[in-house]
């Protein structure tokens, strides 16, 4: 059962001519706090709903899983086995890089005496550009610093041009002693670029 009180105001009325007090009384009702709020009544109310719908979806959840599993099984029955044939795996080519090709033939040597040069004088002449390439490339192979440059070099007429990235100066320094050491290298033409 709700309380009631009841409250006296006295309130003072001034008009022109006169001047009154007046006496307010109200009464006042507060409800009864034994039962529960309705804030705290629908907070449970919305926990219920959530979690009988929570079990709806986990019940629908297991019947579906319980049909697909029946699919499945009727789908296998009704296949044949299938044999699996695995293939091995697929090489990448082989690129094997060939020098360039010589833009003038190698003298002819007759009888081991060199070939006579216009104006018929004769010169011996060091070792032809196939000959230098071939000895560049074994130099770079039988170096794992030199090979690990993946630096390109081409021989023409005893010079020999280098190109490629690496990630030093020194790197690239390397590289262009390493082929004017070679025998028969006239001179290096280094197109090197340092990326480093």
């Amino acid at each position: 059962m709700a309380n009631q009180e009841s409250e006296h105001r006295r309130i003072v009325v001034e008009t022109p001519t006169a001047r009154r007090e007046e006496v307010h009384s109200e009464a006042v009702r507060y409800p009864d706090r034994n039962g529960m709020s309705g804030a705290a009544l629908a907070a449970i109310v919305v926990g219920v709903v959530a979690l009988a719908a929570i079990i709806i979806l986990f019940a629908l959840n297991r019947q579906q899983e319980a049909m697909n599993d029946n699919m499945t099984a009727q789908q296998t029955a009704q296949q044949p086995p299938t044999t699996i044939v695995q293939q091995p795996a697929q090489q990448p080519p082989v690129i094997v890089q060939q020098p360039a090709p010589v833009t003038q033939p190698a003298p002819v040597i007759i009888n081991g005496q060199p070939a006579p040069v216009s104006g018929g004088t004769t010169t011996t002449s060091g070792p032809d550009d196939s000959t230098i390439q071939a000895a560049i490339d074994k130099k770079f192979s039988d170096d794992s610093k030199l090979s690990a440059l993946g630096v390109t070099t081409m021989v023409i007429d005893g010079k020999a041009t280098l190109t490629g990235s690496v990630q030093s100066a020194a790197d690239k320094s390397l590289a262009e002693k390493a082929v004017r050491s070679v025998k028969g290298v006239k001179s290096v033409d280094n197109q090197i670029i340092v990326s480093g």
